[in-house]
């Protein structure tokens, strides 16, 4: 998996200066469209179209600074459809405009090239199962609310306490399916996984039961599941299993995410400060 995600960057590198279609990235790296956003989000720590922005914009930095062409002429070169837009983008990746780096020759940012790489540590395994379910539904309060990779997500929290307790134990009664209890519901998110994009949140259960009044119902279709457990700090060990699931395990098998909701039931401690962590993702065997 990793050699072809490295032809796919080589893919970018020759085609600077030209289109660089997520699609056609894709099928050198041999997977889906969806799963060459999530994955690459996760390794890279930045979205794939933010990657290919910088290295567009390092590219063309070294050509301003050349002076052997006018500046319209790499603005339209690497894709911009005028010399303002050109000279937004660059200030904000440079700080400083085109027109001033050239008779400056001041010093410019620079997106290296990426290659992944496996690092074998050996130091730790991963717990998982994979499931094969037919269709569920889940019923619970939803809100929409921003990604946060580390530490509290505080509309989250926010969210999450301004619920009447009443309601919550409703919604754990009617859970009569695994993951069973109360469940946290990530769906529709960015497929660029950047942190602040916004993405719909559910809080409640899995149940063949009807949706009391004022809860939404989220219909899921049959498919297979990869199913991960952790245990540890809250929200730590949570954020770096999600982590881990996209930097180590999906490079490691024969499988690809597909489409769907992120499923995560926690059980915490007394004090609220340990969890142990069940994960849902939502996959499919890569082919050939």
């Amino acid at each position: 998996m990793l050699d072809r995600l490295n032809q796919a960057m080589e893919h970018v590198e020759l085609h600077l200066d030209d289109s660089v279609d997520a699609a056609d990235l894709a099928r050198i790296a041999a997977t889906s469209e969806y799963h060459l956003r999530r994955l690459f989000s996760a390794l890279a720590g930045m979205p794939l179209s933010e990657y290919v922005r910088r290295r567009r914009l390092t590219v063309a930095g070294a050509e301003v600074l050349a002076g052997r062409e006018s500046l319209l002429e790499i603005a339209v070169r690497y894709g911009y459809g005028s010399g303002e837009a050109f000279a937004r983008a660059f200030r904000a990746m440079h700080g400083v405009g085109p027109g001033e780096a050239r008779r400056s020759n001041t010093a410019l940012v620079s997106q290296p090239r990426l290659t992944f790489r496996l690092t074998v540590e050996g130091s730790s395994s991963m717990r998982y199962r994979i499931v094969d379910r037919p269709d569920f539904t889940i019923v619970g309060l939803k809100t929409r609310i921003p990604l946060v990779h580390a530490g509290p997500n505080q509309a989250m929290l926010d969210f999450i306490r301004g619920i009447d307790p009443r309601a919550v134990e409703r919604l754990f009664k009617l859970s009569d399916q695994e993951p069973e209890g109360i469940v946290s519901v990530c769906d529709d998110l960015d497929p660029s996984r950047a942190e602040g994009t916004e993405f719909d949140y559910y809080h409640g259960a899995i149940t063949s039961a009807a949706a009391p009044e004022g809860a939404t119902t989220l219909p899921i279709p049959a498919g297979t599941w990869a199913v991960f457990t952790a245990s540890g700090p809250v929200p730590q060990a949570i954020q770096e299993l999600w982590r881990d699931v996209f930097t180590e395990w999906f490079p490691s098998n024969p499988y690809r995410s597909r489409p769907g909701p992120e499923i995560l039931r926690t059980l915490l401690s007394q004090d609220r400060t340990e969890a142990d962590a069940e994960l849902w993702i939502p996959v499919e065997r890569e082919r050939g």
